[in-house]
Formats: C-alpha cells, sequence, structure tokens
C-alpha cells in the first residue's frame, strides 16, 4: 500500500507531529460545532494510504489546518466523485522532479509552468520541498559539488520569487522557510567542498531567511553549520559559541532528536578546545536527548542523517582528539556497522575517522589499510573537500609517526594519486 507522501511532506514542512496533527483536526471539528473523533490511528490511515479520502468534516479540517484542498494533500475521491479530474499538464506539473542529474554531476531546477495561476498556496511549498529532498539525496552520496551549490541556489531563488506572490501570509513564511532551508543547503555544500569564505556568506543569508520564515529548524541547521565551519578555519572557541546557540533554538525543546545534536556538535568543539570533562558531559547530554527522541516523527530531509549511528561516530571524533584513541577506534567501529548504505560520503568520513584512530595507537599497517578503503567508498565521484582534508591530516600524522615505513610510503603514493585524480 502506497503512503501518502504529500500529506507527510506538508506535516514534515509544518513541523507537526501526529499527535499535534491529532489535536489540531480536533480542535477545528469542535469549533465547527462535531465531535473530535479523528485519533491516532485515523492519522496513521491517513500517513500509510489506507484511507484515501476522509469523512468531509475531516477533509475540511485539514484543509483548514494546511491551508490547502484534500487534493493536494495527497487523498483521492472514488472515482465516481471525482467532479474535476486534473489536466495532462497540470499532472505533467506535479511530475516535474527538482533535480536533475546527470551521471551525478549536475543539477538543475524545473522552470515554472507556463500559465500556471499568480498567486501561490501549499502545494507549490511541497513541491520545493521535494526538490530539497532530491538535492539531499544526492549530497547523502556524494557530498557538497558546484551542481549542488547552484541547484541549491536556484531552489532559494525561486521561493523568494513565490514569496511575493503567496497567497496567504501563513505561505509566504513557510515559502521564506524553504528558501532558508535552499541556502542552509548550498551553504553546507560549500563547507563540505571546504569553501569556507563562500559558506559563511551563504549562513549568514540562511540565517535572515530563517528569521523572516520564523523557522527554529532552519536556524538550527544554520548554527549547526557555523559550528563546523568554525572548526574549519580553527575557531574553536567561535565553534562551541555556534553550538550554544544551535542548543538555544525553540526546537529543541520541542524535538530532543535535534537538541541530542546541538549537544553532540558541542561536545566536538569542547574537544578541539582540550576540555575532557566538557566534552564527556556534552556526549552524555546528546545520548540522553537521543535516548527521547521519537524516530518516526516527521522532520526534514536534512536531519535524517542524524541518528544512534552518526552520534557514535561523532563520539569517536570527540574520543580521538581527547586522547582515548582505543575507545574512538571502537566506536568508529560501531558507527560503521550501523550507518545506513544510502549515506556513502558518511560512511567514508567514519572510516577515515577508523584509520585516525588506528594510527594514533602506532598500528601503522591496519591504519594505512583502513584509510586506503575510503578511496574505494568514494569511487566514481570526485572527493569533497572536507574528506580531502581529513585525509591531509592523516597522511600527515602517519608521516610524522612512520615517515620511514614502507607501507607510509606506499600510502603517500596513493593519497598523491587520489587527490590529482580528485
Amino acid at each position: 500500500m502506497e503512503g501518502n507522501e504529500s500529506l507527510n511532506s506538508a506535516m514534515r514542512e509544518s513541523g507537526l507531529t501526529q499527535v499535534e496533527l491529532t489535536d489540531k483536526v480536533n480542535t477545528h471539528l469542535i469549533c465547527a460545532g462535531h465531535e473530535g473523533t479523528v485519533s491516532d490511528r485515523t492519522v496513521r490511515n491517513w500517513l500509510t494510504g489506507k484511507t484515501r479520502w476522509p469523512h468531509p468534516r475531516q477533509r475540511k479540517a485539514l484543509e483548514a489546518v494546511f491551508g490547502c484542498t484534500a487534493e493536494e494533500l495527497g487523498f483521492s475521491p472514488p472515482p465516481a466523485r471525482q467532479r474535476h479530474p486534473s489536466s495532462p499538464a497540470e499532472d505533467s506539473v506535479r511530475r516535474r522532479n527538482f533535480l536533475t542529474a546527470a551521471s551525478g554531476t549536475t543539477a538543475s531546477v524545473a522552470v515554472p509552468f507556463v500559465g500556471a495561476p499568480p498567486r501561490v498556496g501549499t502545494s507549490d511549498v511541497i513541491r520545493l520541498r521535494s526538490g530539497l529532498d532530491s538535492l539531499m539525496a544526492l549530497d547523502d552520496t556524494r557530498g557538497g559539488h558546484e551542481g549542488l551549490e547552484q541547484a541549491a541556489l536556484a531552489g532559494a531563488a525561486e521561493a523568494l520569487q513565490k514569496q511575493k506572490l503567496g497567497a496567504t501570509q501563513r505561505v509566504r513564511l513557510r515559502l521564506f522557510s524553504v528558501a532558508a532551508d535552499y541556502t542552509a543547503t548550498a551553504a553546507w555544500s560549500a563547507l563540505d567542498a571546504r569553501q569556507p569564505n563562500r559558506a559563511y556568506t551563504l549562513l549568514s543569508k540562511a540565517l535572515y531567511l530563517a528569521g523572516m520564515g520564523q523557522d527554529p529548524v532552519a536556524e538550527l541547521r544554520v548554527w549547526n553549520s557555523y559550528a563546523m565551519l568554525a572548526h574549519q578555519r580553527g575557531e574553536h572557541v567561535k565553534a562551541v559559541d555556534s553550538a550554544w546557540a544551535a542548543q538555544s533554538a525553540s526546537i529543541t525543546k520541542r524535538d530532543p532528536l535535534f537538541a541530542s545534536l546541538a549537544h553532540a556538535r558541542t561536545a566536538i568543539g569542547h574537544s578541539n578546545l582540550g576540555d575532557r570533562q566538557a566534552a564527556i558531559r556534552s556526549l552524555g547530554h546528546a545520548q540522553e536527548a537521543l535516548g527521547k527522541a521519537d524516530p518516526d516523527q516527521p522532520r526534514p530531509s536534512w536531519i535524517a542523517f542524524y541518528g544512534p549511528a552518526e552520534l557514535t561516530a561523532m563520539t569517536a571524533i570527540v574520543r580521538d582528539r581527547i586522547g582515548d584513541s582505543a575507545e574512538a577506534e571502537a566506536a568508529s567501529h560501531k558507527a560503521l556497522g550501523t550507518i545506513p548504505g544510502q549515506f556513502r560520503r558518511n560512511r567514508a568520513l567514519a572510516t577515515a575517522r577508523l584509520a585516525l584512530a588506528q594510527l594514533h595507537q602506532r598500528d601503522i599497517d591496519q591504519a594505512c589499510s583502513t584509510a586506503s578503503s575510503v578511496f574505494e567508498l568514494m569511487n566514481g565521484s570526485p572527493i569533497p573537500g572536507r574528506m580531502r582534508s581529513l585525509l591531509g591530516d592523516y597522511y600527515r600524522d602517519l608521516i610524522t609517526l612512520a615517515p620511514d615505513a614502507t607501507v607510509a610510503q606506499e600510502w603517500g603514493d596513493r593519497y598523491r594519486t587520489e587527490w590529482r585524480r580528485a
């Protein structure tokens, strides 16, 4: 049975959980003079597609909650009741993919449909959100690159153009939010490509747009990226300050998953400052918060990377930087056993971290073998700048610890060859 992705996207974009949607729909029913008969099971049936056409009262309540028609939310009336079937042109518009990838290297934004109505609504927001999901899927596999950044900026420009034509203030706010997410995606691509100046400029714009859209999730995302950017620049105090700013975003009070990410980022900042106690304390807060998070709650696609596996990978980083290399190696092995296969870039990064932990324990042969497997994992795609920098750190430590080892010299030759290819 096919699920209702449009409703799921609308909930995710609005930041509504199943329980919150149940409450909102029942509130509308009660205000209209009806009983609040919607339950958690009702909402699950909508999301799974078991219920394809809700009761008329429920449809009206759903339309009031999201500001769009039931059809735009993915519901379909029985054939005999379809009074206004979609035209082929409209179906074509709905089928358009935001992202077009040629050999996984280029991306483009679909142009607006000529003759479309001048005012925009929730369906436009949902379509733009689905394009963002496509970009995040490309990032998971390949990492940041120019094509991804340009596609994200085009998405932001389209969202801002449509914002001027928004049918309601609520739709305009949501389009600002979408523009913030696209701009944050472009900033992240620049960050992953190790282009710090461009990343900084884009993050500043994304933070402004998040404020305009009153979107605390996008705000947290930007501060999380600011913390990573500060680390790239060696500004470790700023990295901790940015992570604290992420912790203060209001979404952390409502969703412990976001709180966990902010605490984990703080832990990395403390470890770079050599503050062992603070780093371990922040890791504990991150683990505690993650244990309270509902994994099935609708969330934006950019946060899909974060969960127990990613926290374990971040734990490996912290442990290695505070001198606990054996614990870092164990955490890296655990992370690699649980990171989902589609997150190829993250698996390669965790593998490089494992190699560093092994190297810091003077296990030179094993470390070089592990580090070489990073190239196999990224085979077919250029190595993102952030990963290239991490492998550069590994190489510097390798020639410091074992400058005369044959395996170190062989790995150095492989590294230089791969660097030129990338």
